[in-house]
């Protein structure tokens, strides 16, 4: 039989961005500990609504931890404190009966508040925009032997390509460095052919993007790679800053 808990919640409420918030505090009794924290929020937002109030909005989709679409701050932890896992895979098991849980949205320039939890990571697209992606013609799909690319080669690039594009490493900088990002989604074209022929304009567009869009510098803390929930390497910072120079010089 799971285990019961009882819960304590400050979530932060905020009807809009030109609103003023603040945080609200609700209890949640007898809850199982095999929700997910999201479900939590559902089990909340069901009495909240048969009580006539207004629920708590937060985003989410797939709820399995790979789409990147939920996020938020628990208890000042972008995602909470269990490594590698997204806020929709933190389980209530992770926390003892009683806790008190202060949720928070993604706090940072480049993405601003839309409503209680939920904040608008549309920058994110536009950086993709930018450059992230192949425009030259590429032919149609080859035979999957017609261009090799070597294992390591290709793992390389799988790595890089698991970000999930959640904005866990902005909200956990202090500066809100996009780097990350940036880095693991220039890395993955840049390691295989079809990524060759773009690959200084790319990196160029991005970076200018990414200070348009208003996100800071690197701040060398490496609290990005530490919340990641894909654990993303802080390397693709440095890739990215010699990139730069790459791109510049030729």
């Amino acid at each position: 039989m799971s285990r019961l808990l009882t819960l304590n919640l400050r979530i932060w409420r905020q009807d809009g961005p030109g609103a003023s918030g603040a945080f609200e505090s609700h209890r949640l009794e007898g809850v199982s500990a095999d929700l997910s924290l999201l479900e939590a929020l559902d089990v909340l937002n069901e009495r909240l609504i048969a009580a006539g109030e207004r629920p708590v909005h937060f985003d989410h989709d797939c709820r399995e931890g790979i789409c990147g679409s939920c996020g938020f701050l628990v208890n000042g932890q972008a995602h909470g404190p269990r490594p590698a896992t997204t806020v929709c895979q933190l389980y209530l098991r992770s926390f003892a009966d009683g806790t008190t849980l202060t949720l928070e949205p993604w706090r940072a320039r480049a993405f601003p508040l839309v409503q209680d939890l939920v904040v608008d990571r549309s920058a994110f697209d536009r950086l993709i925009a930018a450059g992230g992606y192949c425009s030259v013609n590429t032919g149609q799909a080859p035979d999957g032997n017609a261009l090799l690319v070597g294992q390591e080669q290709a793992a390389v690039a799988f790595a890089a390509a698991t970000c999930i594009g959640c904005g866990a490493c902005v909200a956990s900088c202090r500066n809100a460095s996009a780097s990350l990002f940036v880095g693991a989604k220039l890395a993955h074209l840049a390691q295989l052919p079809q990524g060759q022929p773009e690959r200084g304009r790319r990196t160029l567009a991005m970076h200018e993007r990414m200070v348009v869009e208003g996100f800071g510098s690197c701040s060398s803390n490496l609290e990005c790679e530490a919340a990641c929930p894909k654990e993303v390497s802080a390397d693709w910072i440095s890739w990215l800053q010699r990139e730069r120079r790459r791109a510049r010089q030729s």
